[in-house]
């Protein structure tokens, strides 16, 4: 129990932080920002003032990896997989699409820029799938550091104001009709609030048909997540061999990331209708408060200062990438000749 009892401060806090970030958010008239990026900036304005100590610290560090990592676990109660059957063929076109474009031309972009692959792909998921919530599935999973999960939540948060803005405009100056304009918006704008909020300042039924796609888009996390879980092994194994001049054999039960399995278990159960509806929507409600207090931590844990030493590379990434993202996901829908659709 002693134990335990060292995380509670810095736990607490995080809570706290995560408390007000929610009520903050609930002040604002229009959904702009979500609690998750005002946890972040408000963790890193603590920072600013005072940095983790000794009594903050071991919180503060379990909060920002162990709580997000059951965050994730309980966000699998809230997919379905039967979800993607009510999304037609057109739309999934669009979506694979767009994530080529995310982790293909994402990966050239981050490496001409310098950036880290950890960092480049936390940017390149965010606007790929789904914004924050994507970024904290792929974090542990691939061992990311705190500063590489701030830039990606920044880039991510920072685009998705310009979209909010600049979507439903571009949308009427190129007569989009509403189903057309809400598979645009569902698969280009990154976080889920953002795209509510892009698709329903278009219309109503755009509003609804955006957030049909972007919730199937969310699936995509399963296997991206998968996928980094394989690279960041195989990674592991390449860095061990080159350093001992040998091929070395890595334990897979140490490195493997088996948070993995309990949010694959989550939504298989849902998928099989065997949670309750009541019963998910609670497990939902709690890992996006649980995410938000991990990301307060992860604030906590960075500075602006170390945020400027990168400069303004991973900004560009973001912003090549979401350009390219919007471009594509258009083309998609103008080559599918659905500009048009009623």
């Amino acid at each position: 129990m002693k134990a335990w009892l060292k995380y509670l401060p810095g736990l607490l806090l995080a809570l706290v932080v995560a408390g007000a970030s929610k009520y903050f958010e609930s002040l604002m008239p229009v959904h702009l920002i979500g609690a998750s990026v005002i946890a972040l900036f408000i963790g890193m304005a603590i920072n600013s003032f005072a940095k983790p100590n000794e009594v903050t610290a071991p919180g503060i560090k379990f909060t920002s990896k162990k709580v997000l990592k059951l965050a994730i676990i309980l966000l699998g109660a809230s997919l379905n997989l039967n979800d993607i059957l009510h999304v037609g063929r057109n739309s999934m076109a669009v979506m694979v699409f767009t994530l080529a474009t995310c982790f293909g031309l994402g990966y050239i972009s981050g490496k001409l820029l310098g950036l880290n692959w950890k960092m480049s792909n936390l940017i390149s998921a965010g606007t790929g799938i789904c914004g924050g919530s994507a970024i904290a599935a792929i974090a542990p999973v691939i061992e990311a550091d705190d500063i590489d999960i701030a830039f990606g939540l920044s880039a991510t948060f920072l685009f998705d104001m310009a979209m909010i803005v600049l979507f439903p405009i571009m949308g009427r100056l190129l007569g989009m009709s509403d189903v057309a304009y809400g598979m645009w918006a569902g698969t280009a704008v990154n976080d889920t609030s953002s795209v509510v909020a892009a698709g329903y300042a278009f219309s109503e039924a755009a509003g609804d048909y955006a957030t049909i796609v972007k919730l199937t888009r969310t699936l995509a996390i399963i296997p991206t997540v998968i996928i980094f879980a394989l690279v960041n092994i195989r990674l592991k194994k390449k860095a061990s061999g080159a350093a001992a001049g040998e091929k070395v054999k890595i334990n897979i039960k140490s490195v493997f990331p088996w948070f993995i399995l309990g949010f694959l278990a989550m939504a298989a159960l849902n998928s099989f209708g065997l949670i309750p509806a009541a019963v998910g929507v609670a497990m939902k409600n709690i890992s996006k408060f649980l995410m938000v207090a991990a990301l307060a931590a992860i604030g906590m844990n960075t500075s602006f200062r170390d945020m400027k030493k990168a400069g303004p590379a991973p900004m560009l990434h973001g912003f090549i990438i979401s350009l390219l993202v919007v471009l594509v996901a258009y083309g998609v829908i103008w080559g599918e000749g659905m500009l048009g659709m009623l």
